[in-house]
């Protein structure tokens, strides 16, 4: 288990703010944000690369704050793969373990048993430059597991794959996981990626924690605009929460109001996903719910499409390619949307 109790680190000029967080025993744990958010920062912590100014870091109960990295008991993947271009695949993998001058028997054991988790076997006579990126990130996987170690870290390690192969490794790590039952943490951006192997997600912007929880929660109940806007939930409300004279919630905004289901009151937010907002060219016969609007942006990406309508404030509702033509919808089209009160999630900032 992994405990980070008030983290807080200066570097240059970005500063990690007080951080807190757990890491359970065989969890998939994705460390989620954007670009300059702090997450490669917070990673090398954990493995001792960086300074710490406050606070500690704990595994298995045992004080690592200020332990030397390859006391550690911890491997780290990088993006870029730090491959030695003048080592074979093999001699890559057994660098570690020579490191700690292992028995050969240890080395030659060690090179099967990996060579059979990853499927690697065709690849260790060959060198780094004449592989492709999806093994190069294979070889590099093995490398970080050639130790045996309590956490595994992973910094970006799709981002540099084409799709099909990121996949292809996404699958791997699923995998590899799901064998070992080991402690990982995987930093990305990319919320796809999250949802497909985390078991839990940690979101971080400007060097603070902004929310943890499973991917579902992040997905379908963040806790704040940051986090929503982040997720790409797109229709992101600010109003007022209140009961109509039957007691039901009410989210007031723009002279207008929806049905929600929420005990908070007062000042608040509504999200909703753009999946779960319904469009339609006709008038829709729900009774709640439902607004007039006007077709003012329509953003093709392919197997989806991305339909904002004005209310008059913006509203997005995503639909496959097939609903689309089905639609017929345009610019200038008016349109009735309608938001499911079940799919609202309402919170305070």
């Amino acid at each position: 288990m992994i405990r980070i109790t008030d983290l807080h680190l200066e570097l240059g000029d970005f500063i990690l703010e007080d951080l807190n967080l757990s890491i359970g025993d065989g969890e998939y744990f994705i460390i989620l944000g954007p670009t300059g958010a702090g997450k490669t920062v917070l990673l090398e912590s954990i493995a001792g690369l960086n300074p710490i100014k406050k606070g500690h870091i704990w595994l298995n109960a045992k004080d690592i704050t200020y332990l030397k990295p390859e006391k550690r008991e911890v491997s780290m993947v990088y993006q870029d793969y730090a491959l030695f271009p003048h080592l074979s695949a093999k001699d890559n993998i057994a660098y570690g373990l020579k490191l700690r001058k292992r028995p050969a028997k240890e080395i030659r054991d060690t090179l099967d048993w990996l060579s059979g988790l990853l499927d690697i076997g065709h690849l260790l006579d060959r060198r780094p430059q004449t592989l492709s990126g999806g093994e190069k990130q294979k070889i590099a996987l093995a490398r970080a597991l050639s130790t045996r170690p309590q956490i595994l870290l992973l910094d970006e390690p799709l981002s540099a794959l084409d799709p099909e192969t990121r996949e292809e490794v996404q699958e791997e790590l699923r995998a590899v996981h799901t064998t070992l039952n080991n402690t990982v943490v995987h930093v990305t951006h990319d919320f796809a990626e999250a949802m497909a192997l985390g078991t839990r997600v940690a979101v971080i912007g400007g060097g603070r924690l902004r929310q943890v929880g499973t991917p579902e929660q992040i997905f379908h109940r963040p806790e704040s605009s940051f986090v929503a806007h982040f997720a790409l939930a797109r229709n992101v409300i600010k109003g007022e929460i209140a009961c109509n004279a039957g007691g039901e919630p009410l989210f007031l905004f723009q002279n207008r109001f929806l049905k929600v289901s929420t005990d908070l009151r007062g000042p608040g937010n509504a999200v909703i996903r753009p999946e779960d907002v319904t469009i339609s060219p006709r008038a829709l016969s729900e009774k709640s719910n439902v607004l007039s609007g006007v077709v003012s942006r329509i953003v093709d990406k392919g197997a989806i499409i991305f339909i904002t309508a004005k209310v008059p404030m913006d509203i997005v509702s995503l639909v496959t390619r097939k609903q689309y033509l089905e639609l017929g919808l345009k610019i200038g089209d008016n349109v009735s949307v309608m938001l499911n009160p079940e799919s609202i999630h309402v919170f305070r900032e």
